[in-house]
Parts: C-alpha cells; structure tokens; sequence
C-alpha cells in the first residue's frame, strides 16, 4: 500500500502520537472495553467497523471471549485474516487499502478501542511443582498473572494497586515502545518512583506493535517472586496458521526461596516451570520428595486434526523466557518449529528442531499438526503424545539443568482424553549451544535501511565490567555497563527510589550522579546511534557468561553479532540493510554485539543485562535521548505527568521515610536503619 493511498487511514489514526499529550487522554476514547479484574468481559458498541475474535484467540477459558473492536473505523472497513491468509489484517472494501504485515508499523495502525485492566498485588503461596513457595508476590492471586489483550492500534490502560506490606513496585511492559510516553515504561527511579503499599498508579500506552510479551514488575528481583504475567497484541503474522492452542507459554526458572533473598544464596530447590507448572522430583531425580501433590504437567491438546480442506491444522505457540537467570532450548518431540516472529518483529519464516529463549526473549512459532520422524527412531509414537522440552543452554549461559530428563517439562496430546505419559524421543543432535538463534535467520518483514552513525567519531563501545569492591557500591554492586568515556571507572548502576531521572529532564549541564549511568544521546529524530557491546576489558572480551541484553522505548538493529571473536574496529562486519531487530539480544560471552537505533524517542531508556542477579549487581545504563524534547513534552511547570509523578514520589517518601514500615526480618527495619545506614532499605541496584 502506498504511502499517498493512505491518507485517509492516516487522517483516522497516525499512530495519535505526534498530537499526544504526555499524560491526558490519547485521543477520543469513544468505545471502552468496561474495566476487568484477572478476566474479560467486554461490552461494545458498534459503529459499522469490523469486530471479531483475533486468529491467536484462546479456543476456550478465560480470554476466550475477546474480541478486536475497529467499529470506529466506518463500515467500509472488514476483516480480511484467515488462516489461508494471516498476513492481512484489515481492508477497506471500496478503496482496496489494507492494514497488514507490510505497513509501516512505526508509523501507522488501525484506530481501535481502550483496553482497561486492573492489576492488585499482593503476597500469596504457590504449588507449582509440588512444593510450597510461601512467599509469593502475585497478579490477581495468580501465577502467571492474568492474560492481558489488546489489538494493534488500541490504548492498553492498567490500574495496578500496590497491596504488598514491605514492598513497593512497579511494572513494566517489556518491549513496549512507549513512543513519547516515557513515564509509562514502569522502572522505579527512572521514569518513576515506586507504588508504594497502599498506592496505586495508572499506566496508559499506545498498541503500535503486535506480537506477544510479558509484564513484569522492575522493582529490583521481585518479578521472579511471582510477578509477571503474559500480554498479546494481536495482529498479522508472516506464516499462515489455523488457530493458537493456548495462552502464550511463560517458560521460567523457579525457586523456593524469595529472589530477595536468592541474590545472597541462589535459588532453593530450583525447578523448570511451563506456565506455572513444574515437578520438583523429576528436576532433582527423586532427590527432593514433593511436600504436596505434583501438578499435572502442562499439556497442548492437537484435537481435531485436520482443517475444513482435510489438511493438517497448523497451530500458533508463543515462547516466553521469564526466568530469574536461566537462558532454555526449547522443543517438542516429532514436530519442527517454524519460527515467524521474533520479539515484536515479524520474520520471514523458518524452520528448525528447536529454538533457544534468552530472558526476555519472545518467539512466535508455528506447529503442523503432523508428526515426522525425529532422527532418533523412525517411529512415531501410536499414542500421539509428545514431550515439549525445556533444555538449560549449554555452557556460557547461566542456569542449572536438572537430573535425568528433567526438561521433558510438558507435553503435546492429540488425544485429550489420553493420561499416559509420552513415549517420544528427543530429536537427535540438537545444539545446545548458548546462542541466539542464527543470525541470518531473523529477516525482518517490514525492512529498515540503517543510516550513517550520528556518534561516529566518537567513543561509542559499552563494556561489560566486573568490580568486586562493595565497600563503596554497596553488597551486590559487582557488575557494570558503562561507556568508555567514563573513564573506565567500573561503577555500577544504582538509582535513587525516590528521585527518578524524569524528574529531572530540564536539568541543565552534565553533572548527572556518577552511579545513574547516564549516556546522553543528544541529536534529532532522524538520526541514529550506533553502540558496540563487549565483555570485559580484557583483551578477549570474555564475559561472566551470556548476557541478555534489553533496551527499553526501542526496538534496535543488530548490525552485528560476533562469537569468538576479538573487537577490531578495524575488521568490523556491519550489515546495514535490513538487518535482525529485536529489543533483547544476547551478548556472547567471548564477542561483541553491535547495535544501532533511531533517536526518535525522547526520554531516559534503560538498557540492561536481564539476568535479575547481575541487573541487581548493576549491568546497566541510562540512555538519555534527546533531553531537550522530552523537557518540551513533559515541561516540569504545567506538565500532568510530572505532577502525577511528584504525587506518586510524594506517597512513597512518606511510607519509606518510616523504617517501621519495613520488612522487619533478618535485622531489618529500623534496627537495620541504625546499624547499616547506606544500604539498610536498598542492597542492589533497585532494578
């Protein structure tokens, strides 16, 4: 579709944000879906335009009832995907216009509707894998936390109630491009400070992407506690399929042991779970006896086979890593997976055995409801049941694999009456090799021409440090991701709770405090920065393992990703056209990643490593994007969203200004307060 064939799609929605407000209404909020709390129950009201149930719609439970909601678009407006046809999105019938996998995303969208959640946490107790974790943080009472969806082009608003006793919070929606709404981001101390027990806050953000993420708290290590819950943002795909089996699968490591308390002495009992499903005797051996009874594993039903043409059904997964530090292979028995979206990028589809998930990670893939031959044996089971497994990456990457086959975490039936576990063997040869998937695979659909480096000339590599001394950065302050223009000063990321840096955007001269870490990035819409990352200052650039690397308020270009390698910059390989974009990457722990994005964002966008333990050491920066306008969106005089910022400072100074309101155990509290004054509240990084 041609930009000019466009413009009355653009009169209706040009992505609303050029004209947004910072903190007020998006745009006319006209038709609202009614508030919900853990599940959907929407009311509409029609205008002509189309309304429907998205393709990668639950076939039944909660969420299975939701619908797209376009009618503000006129009646001239139907939906045109099918599972012959996943690439069209909308289409307007008199025009021939279409919203689909080749529109320009970061420019246009559909005009739909606001999405209203409520979100309440507070503590609870979970079995997930037959032994109690009694000191849960939770969504709703639940793990995962409720599945939030929305539609590309509709406003995602989320009450979260802070209803914890000893922690405050805050959430982040990761890969969120946040377009010119950086207060939205979530992450205490930068865009905000957190929601202190008894507060709530309002997030409120644009839909300009479509593929699956998660929600999660930033509050230091508490999301591994229990805090996080699956999102979709339904739109097309490059790969056609029939419908989706389930929710999006969470793939994450868990312990029994608060995170909090896991930075000083790891996780206890650590297990494998598939959305909140685990078995703490298969992952040891036998060698811990579950307490309560074993969860059934989770289970995929392939029932009805075969579409209406008699074909094999194909059918939608969506892998996410949510792990505390633990990179998984993932795979099922007797099926290939077609990997069609990486992160929020749609790809051209590809095939493969199986596919590694950083933390962070996201990948759409698609399975034909036809088993093949594995390598292994030539037979496929009578029984048609099938191991999903979760494999711990090899060496480099972090986690700890289990006894025996302890990935054999779920299974896929093609029978939903079957209870018989699977007979099916692994696919032979598979790499466990700690890297991302491979390079030349994620194409792009929608593709970028990288431009000219806005900061060449300058010192522009990020470099991965290790510092031991905790006397001065406090008891975790042991990694760092700074510039070499600091100086190589090894200082670790540590921010100020109550002092967030959008509080500071009309700060004028450069004295930020050293351990912010904050990179100014000051140069127009237009133009783009490149950063190479490598491990440490050693001269083989060899890390303390993988690190996945995350940016907020950016999807960037992977120019390059090199394992094995030394930096040379004489040397380096750029690819510039239409390269891998993501917003998490994984830094090889002997190489370098280079990255390149759009300074098209303005605001403080944090950029870390999203292992929990080394963000908590401090391996990460501020990237402070054109300071000048964002002061100009979110001026500190007249600005809503500053003044519902210093609110939200204002109510957590005041519950954080009593140590008696802290968690009183292990010497906390006021009696901490007294005996170990600089790091009594805060011990890491607070991210």
């Amino acid at each position: 579709m041609q930009l000019m064939q466009r413009s009355w799609a653009s009169f209706a929605h040009l992505l609303s944000i050029a004209t947004l407000s910072p903190f007020g209404d998006f745009r006319d909020e006209g038709v609202q879906q009614t508030p919900l709390l853990g599940e959907e129950t929407a009311r509409f009201s029609g205008y002509g335009g189309p309304v429907f149930r998205p393709p990668g719609h639950r076939v039944e439970g909660p969420g299975s009832e939701f619908q797209c909601d376009y009618s503000r678009m006129g009646a001239d407006w139907i939906k045109c995907s099918h599972e012959y046809d996943r690439a069209c999105w909308l289409k307007n019938t008199k025009t021939g216009e279409k919203f689909d996998i080749h529109t320009n995303y970061e420019n246009f969208a559909p005009l739909g509707i606001q999405r209203n959640y409520t979100l309440i946490v507070n503590n609870g107790s979970i079995n997930a894998d037959g032994m109690l974790f009694p000191e849960a943080k939770l969504f709703n009472a639940t793990y995962p936390g409720p599945w939030l969806q929305a539609c590309w082009g509709d406003v995602v608003q989320v009450n979260v109630i802070n209803k914890l006793p000893y922690n405050g919070t805050s959430i982040h929606w990761h890969g969120i491009r946040q377009n010119q709404t950086m207060h939205m981001d979530g992450v205490n101390g930068i865009t905000q400070c957190p929601i202190a027990p008894g507060d709530s806050f309002v997030y409120k953000w644009n839909v300009t992407q479509y593929g699956s993420s998660w929600y999660h708290s930033h509050y230091s290590v508490q999301y591994a506690d229990g805090l996080v819950g699956p999102m979709t943002l339904h739109g097309p795909s490059s790969a056609n399929f029939t419908e989706a089996v389930d929710i999006p699968t969470l793939l994450t490591d868990w312990g029994h042991n608060s995170a909090f308390e896991a930075l000083y002495v790891k996780l206890k009992n650590p297990t494998i779970l598939l959305n909140g499903k685990g078995d703490i005797e298969k992952y040891t051996g036998g060698l811990t006896v579950a307490q309560l009874p074993i969860p059934e594993p989770y289970t995929l039903v392939f029932s009805n086979s075969t579409d209406k043409q008699g074909k094999p059904k194909k059918y939608l997964l969506r892998l996410i890593n949510t792990s505390f530090d633990t990179t998984f292979v993932f795979s099922i028995d007797n099926h290939n997976l077609t990997i069609i979206g990486a992160d929020f990028v749609p790809i051209h589809p590809y095939s493969n055995t199986s596919v590694l998930v950083g933390i962070g990670q996201r990948y759409h893939v698609v399975v034909e409801a036809k088993p093949i031959a594995n390598g292994t044996s030539q037979r496929i089971p009578d029984d048609h049941n099938f191991w999903m497994r979760t494999y711990v990456a090899g060496p480099g990457c972090m986690g700890k694999p289990g006894k025996g086959h302890y990935e054999e975490t779920g299974i896929l039936r093609y029978n939903s009456s079957s209870k018989a576990l699977p007979q099916s063997q692994a696919w032979y040869n598979m790499s466990m090799a700690c890297s991302d998937e491979t390079y030349s695979s994620l194409v792009p659909i929608l593709p970028w021409k990288i431009g000219n480096p806005a900061n060449a000339g300058q010192e522009h590599d990020v470099v991965v440090d290790v510092k031991a001394n905790r006397t001065e950065n406090g008891p975790f302050g042991i990694f760092s991701l700074e510039p070499t223009t600091f100086g190589s000063k090894n200082i670790p990321l540590r921010i100020d709770f109550g002092d967030p840096t959008f509080l500071h955007l009309n700060k004028t001269g450069s004295d930020w405090p050293k351990k912010w870490i904050v990179v100014p990035e000051n140069y127009t819409d237009k133009d783009w920065v490149y950063l190479v990352i490598a491990g440490d200052r050693k001269s083989s650039y060899e890390s303390a393992g993988a690190h996945p690397i995350h940016l907020h308020g950016h999807d960037f270009a992977l120019l390059q990703q090199a394992e094995g390698t030394k930096l040379d910059y004489g040397s380096l390989n750029l690819k510039f056209d239409n390269p891998p974009r993501r917003d998490v990457v994984l830094l090889p722990r002997n190489g370098f990643v280079v990255i390149a994005f759009k300074t098209d964002n303005p605001g403080s966008w944090l950029m870390h490593c999203h292992i929990a333990t080394h963000a908590a050491m401090g391996l990460a920066m501020q990237v402070l994007e054109r300071q000048k306008a964002a002061d100009d969106i979110w001026p500190w005089a007249t600005s809503h969203a500053i003044a519902a910022a210093r609110q939200t400072c204002r109510k957590w100074d005041d519950w954080h200004g009593n140590c008696d309101n802290w968690w009183p155990g292990d010497k906390g509290g006021c009696e901490r307060n007294r005996t170990e004054p600089a790091f009594a509240f805060q011990d890491d990084s607070g991210i």
